[in-house]
């Protein structure tokens, strides 16, 4: 019995995917040479593809660029407040909204900025922020 269960898992996790995943290393590698991943620590490759995971959100606040906004200004001042107050998801849901993504690149938050704007629109009660994720930019009615 162990032999046939040795071999079942055998086959199950190599010999039937052994094809596809020479295909998807012979396509991967023609792409991304493996001579250039070897100067990277595993580690590092892992945050290099999957990018950052974890957040000094308060860093975010101070990387931040005002466009028609001071960082004293009322609006930014409520933003940050209830921004800070929000659970770690819904932190995550914001740089989905603003960045497309939920993790940063693999050069952290020290180098990532984006900018508040506002929009001036003539009547901002019915407006809605929105953002422009290749750019960065949030535009935040008054």
């Amino acid at each position: 019995r162990k032999e046939y269960v040795d071999l079942y898992v055998n086959y199950v996790f190599n010999k039937s995917v052994q094809k596809p995943f020479e295909d998807f290393m012979q396509g991967f590698l023609r792409g991304c040479p493996a001579r250039i991943w070897k100067m990277f620590f595993p580690e590092e490759l892992q945050v290099l593809l999957q990018g950052c995971t974890t957040f000094d959100w308060h860093l975010l606040e101070k990387n931040v660029m005002y466009s028609q906004y001071k960082k004293l200004d009322q609006t930014i001042r409520n933003f940050w407040t209830v921004f800070h107050m929000l659970p770690e998801e819904k932190k995550r849901m914001f740089l989905v909204f603003l960045a497309g993504s939920d993790r940063i690149s693999g050069y952290g938050l020290e180098c990532f900025r984006f900018c508040i704007a506002d929009p001036q629109v003539e009547n901002p009660d019915e407006s809605s922020p929105y953002a422009n994720t290749c750019s960065y930019i949030l535009f935040l009615p008054r």
